[in-house]
C-alpha cells in the first residue's frame, strides 16, 4: 500500500475527538548539571510571552546530568515550536542541552494486537473519553478476532497475516500502515510477535509495548500458569519501549498486584489483565504528553 492512497479514517476522532482543546506546549531538555539552567529556560519562555503552566526537574547526582519538562501557553493561539527552538538554540548551546519543543498536539496511535482484547478495549475507552491524551487512528492485527471490538470504536481494522516465510513483507506493510496513517506512536497491546531487529530500529522511540510480568520472569506462553507453579506473591506487567533486545527496552511504568495460593491460574491471568491494561494506559498518556524522557536504558518519567 502506498502512503498516497486514502484510507478509512476513525469515526470517532471525525466525531470530534480531533477537535478537543489544544493542550500547552512542552520543551524537555537535559544537559549536565550547572547553575542558572532553570533561570535561562524560565527567562527565555517569559521574554516570549508565555504563561509557564507546569515545571518540573530531576538532578541526577549520579550522572550529573539534568531533566526538565516546562509546559507553557499563550492566549495567542499554538506555539510555533519550529520557530522557538531555532531561537532557543543559543541558550542551549551554552549549557549543552539536548532539548526540544513540542506543540501539544495529540499524537495519533496505531494499535497492534493479536487476540487478547482487554488493552485494546481499555485504550479505546480512554480515548473515547478523552483521557488518552492521544487519539487512536487504526488497529492492526495478525488475527481477525478483535476486528469487531475495532469497528465498533469507529476503527479502521487492518488484518496483516504474519508467518516465517511472510515476516518480512508483512512488515514492510506495517511501515506502510504507519506511514500512511501518520502515526506518531505504535502500541502493541499484546501483540504475539516478536518484531525483527530493523523494524525496532525503525520505530525506535515511537513503538510501546506491553509484557506480562515484571521483566524479565516468566517469559514465553502461559506466565500465568508459570507464576502459579512458582507461587509468586505479586504478578503485575511492565509497559517499555521497543527495542532489539526482547522485552528490554526501557521501562516506562511498571503495575503490580499481591496474590497469594487462593488463586487459580486463571484467577491470576484476570487480575494481570489488570495490571497490564493499567501499566499500558498510563505508559501511552505519559508518552503522549512528553512526561517520558531517556537517560540512557532508564527512564525519567515526569508525573
Amino acid at each position: 500500500m502506498s502512503a498516497s492512497l486514502t484510507l478509512p479514517r476513525p469515526a470517532a476522532q471525525a466525531a470530534g475527538h480531533e477537535h478537543q482543546a489544544q493542550p500547552a506546549a512542552v520543551l524537555t531538555l537535559s544537559c549536565p548539571q550547572a547553575s542558572g539552567i532553570v533561570h535561562a529556560v524560565s527567562r527565555f519562555l517569559v521574554e516570549h510571552n508565555f504563561d509557564i503552566t507546569e515545571h518540573q526537574q530531576f538532578d541526577d547526582t549520579v550522572d550529573g546530568r539534568l531533566f526538565l519538562r516546562t509546559a507553557f501557553a499563550t492566549a495567542g493561539g499554538p506555539a510555533d515550536t519550529a520557530a522557538l527552538a531555532k531561537e532557543f538554540a543559543p541558550v542551549a548551546a551554552g549549557f549543552g542541552m539536548d532539548y526540544s519543543f513540542h506543540d501539544g498536539a495529540r499524537p495519533k496511535v496505531l494499535v497492534m494486537v493479536s487476540k487478547f482484547g482487554h488493552c485494546l478495549h481499555d485504550l479505546i475507552y480512554r480515548w473515547q473519553t478523552g483521557s488518552l491524551a492521544a487519539d487512536l487512528v487504526a488497529v492492526v492485527s495478525n488475527h481477525v478476532d478483535l476486528r469487531p471490538m475495532a469497528e465498533a470504536a469507529g476503527l479502521p481494522f487492518i488484518h496483516v497475516p504474519i508467518s516465517a516465510q511472510t515476516k518480512p513483507a508483512a512488515e514492510t506493510r506495517l511501515l506502510e500502515l504507519v506511514e500512511a496513517y501518520q502515526a506518531d506512536l505504535v502500541v502493541l497491546a499484546r501483540y504475539m510477535q516478536v518484531l525483527s531487529d530493523d523494524l525496532c530500529r525503525n520505530l525506535s522511540g515511537r513503538a510501546i509495548n506491553i509484557h506480562h510480568s515484571f521483566l524479565p520472569g516468566f517469559k514465553g506462553a502461559r506466565p500465568y500458569h508459570q507464576a502459579y507453579e512458582r507461587g509468586v506473591k505479586q504478578i503485575g506487567a511492565t509497559a517499555h519501549y521497543v527495542t532489539a533486545d526482547l522485552d528490554e527496552g526501557p521501562i516506562i511504568e511498571q503495575e503490580v498486584v499481591r496474590v497469594d495460593h487462593r488463586l487459580s491460574p486463571d484467577q491470576l491471568a484476570t487480575i494481570g489483565r489488570d495490571a497490564e491494561a493499567l501499566a499500558l494506559a498510563r505508559a501511552v498518556r505519559w508518552h503522549a504528553e512528553k512526561r517520558v524522557l531517556l537517560n540512557g536504558h532508564r527512564t525519567i518519567i515526569f508525573t
